[in-house]
């Protein structure tokens, strides 16, 4: 057996899974997420990694360019599968380890996009002056919208010099699915009249806590106890018991709450005053919080543990949720201007002046959620 032969058949077996998420398409992601660890597949962070791109949520034509994109930096062998619904992904993940057995590999999948950038299509830095005077090289570069552990369909574009950002500002918000926000979604019902339990808002405020989490603990390389956070998130979005939620949350708030390590890592990056964010319009956790990312990541566990404690006394309560007053995962809900506008409308400020990795961590810090981001509507053609 070839060389090529055996890595043909070792992706086949267990394939490394480049786990993509369009607009809208959280819940497709989550149950990604969860199919992926059942089966003990790897996430692989980058397309170099990976020989299974799995696209979740609905297709988005802003987006197309940017997944091929991704699509040209995969080695073969390599499949692309699409899924829409949570339903839909075993099946797509067994059909994707099938096809990358087949032995023949010069097809391309269907849906494959015919386009590829060459490395003479990249952005080449040009040269300016940093904060200390000296001459470096300067390289625009977009963060987003499909980075590993990013929240999807954020854009931000920066100018580096050396691994320092110097300038940033949002590109245009991708876009959100027809079904709009999935985490704040009780919130928008509520908002509309619609009679929402308290609880099931209860749990998908912790749950979307737990969610970021995640995302910060996997950027901040700690792999365990971000599967541990998306462990309790999945077991609170399936109804868990409270009472068997409760001690699990604690132990994970006080692992991560009291750990140095993670302390030493992200202390001192995009400290943010109550007052500052009240001024920015920002409420919610990263308002409490008023500090640097030590600080919010340890109200997400505090306001976490506090969620699972009440749902064990309004579990089977039929308390109607009130929008104004129960905040919703990133802060109070307000349809005109949601609370990630306010989020995300921090981020150039904050990064600016920061080093790449810290930027990431910045931004998981804050996870504004691009579903809830407005985005401009096409103009209508005048005749």
């Amino acid at each position: 057996m070839g060389v090529r032969d055996f890595v043909v058949r070792a992706a086949a077996r267990r394939p490394r899974v480049l786990l993509v998420t369009t607009p809208g398409g959280t819940r497709v992601r989550l149950a990604a997420e969860r199919e992926l660890r059942c089966r003990g597949w790897a996430v692989a962070s980058t397309p170099a990694g990976a020989d299974l791109q799995l696209v979740a949520g609905p297709d988005c034509a802003a987006s197309a360019s940017e997944l091929d994109r991704l699509w040209d930096d995969m080695p073969r062998p390599r499949v692309r599968l699409r899924v829409t619904a949570p339903d839909e992904v075993p099946s797509a993940l067994d059909a994707g380890r099938a096809r990358l057995g087949e032995t023949e590999r010069g097809r391309r999948p269907q849906g494959h996009s015919a386009h590829t950038d060459m490395p003479g299509d990249r952005p080449m830095a040009q040269l300016g002056e940093d904060r200390d005077g000296l001459t470096l090289d300067r390289l625009h570069v977009s963060l987003g919208p499909f980075l590993t552990d990013w929240p999807a369909g954020l854009v931000v574009r920066v100018v580096m010099q050396g691994d320092v950002i110097q300038r940033a500002r949002l590109g245009e918000p991708y876009g959100t699915g027809p079904a709009g926000p999935f985490w704040s979604r009780p919130w928008s019902r509520a908002s509309a009249g619609e009679p929402v339990p308290l609880a099931q808002a209860t749990r998908r405020r912790a749950a979307a806590h737990l969610d970021s989490l995640g995302r910060l603990l996997s950027v901040a390389g700690w792999p365990a106890e971000a599967v541990t956070a998306r462990r309790l998130r999945d077991d609170l979005l399936e109804r868990a018991p409270a009472n068997d939620l409760l001690p699990r949350t604690v132990r994970l708030s006080r692992r991560v709450g009291r750990s140095r390590t993670l302390y030493r890592l992200t202390r001192g990056i995009g400290p943010l005053t109550a007052a500052d964010a009240r001024a920015a319009g920002v409420s919610g956790p990263a308002a409490r919080a008023g500090g640097d990312v030590p600080a919010r990541y340890r109200q997400w566990l505090s306001d976490t543990v506090d969620a699972v404690d009440d749902l064990r006394r309004l579990d089977g309560d039929a308390t109607p949720l009130d929008p104004v007053t129960r905040e919703s995962p990133r802060g109070r809900w307000d349809s005109d201007r949601p609370p990630s506008a306010a989020l995300a409308g921090l981020l150039p400020r904050l990064l600016e002046g920061t080093e790449l990795a810290a930027a990431r961590l910045l931004v998981a810090s804050l996870d504004p959620d691009p579903d809830e981001l407005p985005v401009r509507r096409p103009e209508v053609a005048r005749g």
